[in-house]
């Protein structure tokens, strides 16, 4: 008997696409799309799942949707999905890629603590997912002092002014994801982690499982008066300008994990973040802040809420979608974050590994 597949694939911002299929010596058959989204003509759907059958196995998301522009009726619309996202509903089908209510969510909120120990809990509770220990969980962080985070692979002396992360008492930190440099202090800035198992974002290109990844904190916004979208390759963008940015690292170790933490502004004093960032104004600029004698505060401005306020309705919009259980670090986890922290992330053959 034929194996099913199934896969699922939420538009960041649009519609859910769902496939059914299966694999027979090399190609698809039996496909059937489905989800909430809107298709006109109707024959319109006939069509995609016509052009979906008998394609290669192997197909890219990008291959499959030029089968599918093909062959749609002329002047066909669809609307809260593409084509494309059905090619990756199909590649998500084909690799049995998870989806989030398939866990058992883990949700930790704990005390302010040094940038060096976040910076090893990220390290250590995504290598206990990879290896199955441990619940896809949401962390969201505080910061005990002002820090500056810089990505695995930038340059310490061209990112950080010492003199001026040294009057704001800033600790500079590296983390083990790529990405930019950025400033933090407590109480003005919101911080989450996501450590998700690999098959999580199975048949995802590596720019697509950021939208994926962030799709829910659009809808929380959203659920607070904001409107956010995803732009690529790794910020959330409003009106305001950008609010938040993302990084990610693959873990190869066990079944596969990927952390996912996103930095998003609430109310950052903007001149401390020029005298400490080097290239601070070019970084502004992104946030439509004209001088840097200003306050990049777009979750405060444009929310009226309080920060925690603000990070309780994002947790309680996670739930609604995904549920999550109250959960701590355990002992042994914080023992091996403790010991990474004092070694590795403390240490200047660390921080200093691109000078």
């Amino acid at each position: 008997m034929t194996a099913q597949h199934h896969g699922e694939y939420k538009v960041p911002g649009g519609k859910l696409v769902v496939v059914d299929l299966e694999v027979e010596r090399g190609v698809l058959r039996h496909v059937r799309v489905a989800g909430d989204f809107f298709l006109e003509p109707d024959e319109a759907l006939d069509a995609i799942n016509d052009a979906l059958e008998g394609a290669p196995a192997d197909v890219d998301a990008r291959g499959l949707a030029a089968r599918i522009d093909t062959a749609l009726p002329p002047g066909a619309a669809l609307i809260g999905f593409t084509s494309e996202a059905v090619g990756i509903a199909v590649r998500r089908a084909v690799a049995r890629a998870t989806d989030w209510t398939d866990f058992d969510w883990r949700v930790v909120h704990a005390e302010p603590q040094p940038p060096a120990l976040h910076m090893a809990l990220d390290e250590v509770l995504a290598t206990e997912v990879a290896a199955g220990r441990r619940e896809p969980t949401l962390r969201v962080w505080e910061w005990d002092r002002p820090a500056v985070i810089i990505g695995s692979f930038q340059s310490l002396r061209n990112e950080v002014d010492p003199e001026g992360a040294r009057r704001h008492g800033a600790t500079v930190v590296r983390r083990i994801s790529g990405g930019g440099a950025m400033y933090v202090e407590p109480g003005n800035t919101i911080t989450y982690s996501l450590c998700v198992p690999a098959s999580l974002v199975q048949g995802l290109t590596f720019a697509e499982s950021y939208a994926y990844l962030d799709d829910w904190v659009l809808t929380a916004l959203g659920d607070m008066g904001i409107t956010a979208w995803y732009k690529p390759l790794n910020d959330i963008a409003t009106e305001a300008g950008k609010i938040a940015g993302a990084a990610q690292k693959r873990l190869a170790t066990g079944a596969g994990a990927v952390l996912h933490h996103v930095t998003m502004s609430y109310d950052i004093d903007a001149e401390k973040m020029t005298d400490v960032l080097r290239i601070g104004r070019e970084k502004l600029s992104d946030k439509g802040i004209a001088s840097a004698k200003k306050r990049v505060d777009p979750l405060r401005r444009q929310t009226g809420l309080p920060r925690a306020e603000v990070i309780d309705r994002m947790i309680a919009s996670f739930r609604a979608r995904y549920g999550g259980r109250d959960d701590t670090v355990t002992d042994q986890e914080m023992t091996r974050a403790q010991e990474l922290a004092a070694g590795k992330f403390s240490s200047p053959e660390w921080t200093a590994r691109v000078p």
